[in-house]
């Protein structure tokens, strides 16, 4: 294997998702293309032989995709339930559904063949975890980078919380079907996917400052061929297979990105995505009173941490004075106190201060941290130039997709986020483009650069 690139290899030139499914640790079967429905069966007796299914799905995805395995899998010879089918409207990952699920695989040993999309696909992943049997997947939109991910992302306790629990054991994604998904599913897809410019910058940094080294393999799956799957976000939308195809994989291989890398979920998640977490932290929900979907939400915080690294590059390294961003640095104390006050109230108070905590650096490691960046500024803005992709195209990359690119879009006052962004830096312990902003003394002026007269969401 030669590598070459920023971080990549060579061999990616080749099958990404053949190398992906080689080094997957959950994930052992992946089925992508158009016309290829009538192949599930092939993959449930590859994978489960001998076993009886269960399809799970909602009213929806029954009649888009749903009846159509059950009777394929049945005239197939496989020992069938009968189909379990969500009914209600608007239907989200939320607790009530997994201790129903739960109580119908409890009663049955059917491998459940999922088919949906993000909320289907974690009910029936965490459940089928709680049985301890192994689940499929047939996939109906290319609306997130979930599928293959392990972890379910579910509301408990009036809070999103990441439970963690195995990926599925095989997938199956009909190009054909998943054309059929609303344009808004397929919009939030390339909202998430996008994130990745956004995140593997962060990661960059990450790396040089020595806080989490860069994986080659896990970044190569993830980055490898991200270019090509954001390249058409109008044939995205109008279901081009060939568009369509390109998103849909991209997606995937975000997931095998993190079963590649089972450390942490810095393959697929930077700062773009601490401002999505606290928006559910807030339970903010749009005007007909539903959250915004996960990648409408990743895709005002990737406009935010791209219009950051913006400002990040412009910066003249050589006139940062460290000695002043040493001195002003707070004590540990200090900023875990401040965390409290921020999430007072909020239930929260505990686990920010110790997320601001685990990745407080001393005043020493602060300045060590400034002067590897500043003694390294010319290789590092090479490699961020390299990854990184404009604002404004950016912009205009999900208008053409249909992605929002004003926080009016998904009813967010900008108040409101300009004060998401503050307290999302306190939420999560990763090194992201906040705790750059924050360490050079740079986050309110960089605020400023984004809301201000000539931001791009100017108050």
């Amino acid at each position: 294997m030669t590598k070459t690139g920023l971080y990549g290899y060579a061999c990616f030139q080749m099958n990404r998702v053949k190398i992906a499914l080689d080094n997957a640790t959950q994930t052992k079967a992946l089925l992508l293309g158009q016309g290829i429905l009538g192949r599930v069966a092939d993959v449930f007796k590859e994978q489960f032989s001998g076993n009886r299914a269960i399809v799970v799905a909602d009213k929806t995805t029954f009649g888009v995709a749903g009846r159509d395995v059950q009777n394929i899998l049945s005239n197939a010879g496989i020992d069938m339930d009968d189909p379990y089918i969500f009914d209600e409207p608007d239907m989200h990952a939320e607790w009530k559904y997994i201790e129903r699920m739960d109580d119908v695989l409890s009663k049955t040993d059917a491998i459940a063949v999922a088919v949906g999309s993000g909320t289907i696909n974690d009910i029936t992943k965490l459940c089928s975890h709680h049985q301890e049997r192994p689940y499929m997947i047939v996939g109906t939109a290319a609306s997130m980078d979930g599928y293959v991910a392990f972890g379910a992302s579910i509301t408990k306790d009036g809070a999103k919380q990441t439970f963690g629990c195995a990926a599925p054991r095989a997938v199956v994604a009909d190009v054909n079907v998943v054309a059929t998904a609303p344009e808004a599913m397929t919009a939030s897809g390339y909202g998430d996917l996008y994130a990745k410019v956004a995140c593997g910058a962060d990661w960059i940094v990450a790396d040089l400052i020595g806080n989490e080294p860069i994986d080659p393999l896990s970044w190569g799956i993830v980055q490898g061929g991200l270019r090509d799957a954001l390249a058409d976000p109008a044939g995205a939308k109008a279901g081009n297979p060939q568009a369509l195809t390109r998103l849909i994989e991209g997606l995937f291989l975000g997931g095998f990105a993190l079963q590649a890398y089972p450390k942490t979920s810095r393959p697929a998640s930077g700062a773009e995505h601490q401002i999505s977490h606290m928006l559910n932290m807030d339970h903010f929900v749009m005007k007909n009173g539903i959250a915004p979907s996960h990648g409408f939400q990743v895709s005002i915080g990737t406009l935010l941490s791209l219009s950051f690294y913006e400002q990040f590059l412009k910066t003249d390294m050589r006139k940062l004075d460290i000695n002043a961003c040493v001195a002003s640095w707070p004590s540990l104390e200090k900023q875990m106190a401040h965390s409290r006050d921020v999430f007072r109230g909020t239930g929260f108070e505990e686990f920010c201060a110790g997320e601001i905590k685990a990745k407080y650096v001393t005043p020493e490691q602060l300045r060590k941290e400034l002067t590897t960046i500043r003694d390294n500024w010319d290789e590092l803005k090479t490699k961020l130039d390299s990854q990184l992709i404009s604002v404004e195209e950016t912009v205009r990359r999900f208008k053409a997709v249909g992605a929002p690119t004003m926080p009016e879009d998904i009813d967010l006052k900008r108040t409101q986020l300009r004060d998401t962004i503050r307290r999302a830096q306190h939420i999560r312990r990763r090194y992201t483009i906040l705790d750059v902003a924050l360490r050079m003394g740079k986050f309110e002026e960089w605020l400023d650069g984004v809301f201000g007269e000539n931001g791009i969401w100017r108050i």
